[in-house]
């Protein structure tokens, strides 16, 4: 067998083998891949029951409720949409309400997002860029720019 034959079965094999990390890797990162929606979007098209996702928006004023046995109750707006979230665990300590929140979880009944984890607004400034967009398609940005 000549150099030049081995060569191009060596390139080929390595090819192949490099398609087949390249899929184990997407097959793998598959079940990692947890997409975010607006309380107007899941409205519009809702998600399976079941399928892990994030919501974010604002944290409605007057909607928290503290059940005795821990965890709250509250609803997330976008302006347009509303949902409706449980949660049994401890919520940050800069949760409050007209605060933008990421929760995530899902939907186990069609009106109710039973949420596993609760993300809050770090500081006066920051908030996840999916957040701040869903907001200003809402007409409820409270940022100081649309930057």
């Amino acid at each position: 067998m000549r150099a030049r034959s081995q060569r191009m079965i060596m390139v080929a094999i390595a090819a192949l083998v490099l398609i087949g990390a390249i899929g184990l890797a997407l097959i793998a990162m598959r079940d990692a891949v947890i997409l975010f929606y607006s309380p107007t979007e899941i409205a519009d098209a809702p998600p399976a029951l079941g399928e892990r996702i994030r919501i974010g928006g604002l944290v409605e004023e007057g909607s928290v409720v503290r059940p005795a046995d821990g965890g709250a109750d509250f609803r997330v707006t976008d302006g347009v949409g509303t949902i409706h979230v449980t949660y049994d665990g401890s919520l940050p300590d800069l949760f409050r309400e007209g605060q933008g929140v990421v929760a995530e979880g899902a939907f186990h009944s069609p009106d109710t997002f039973t949420a596993t984890t609760v993300l809050a607004k770090h500081d006066e400034t920051y908030m996840p860029p999916e957040v701040a967009e869903a907001l200003r398609e809402g007409d409820v940005w409270q940022g100081e720019s649309d930057e």
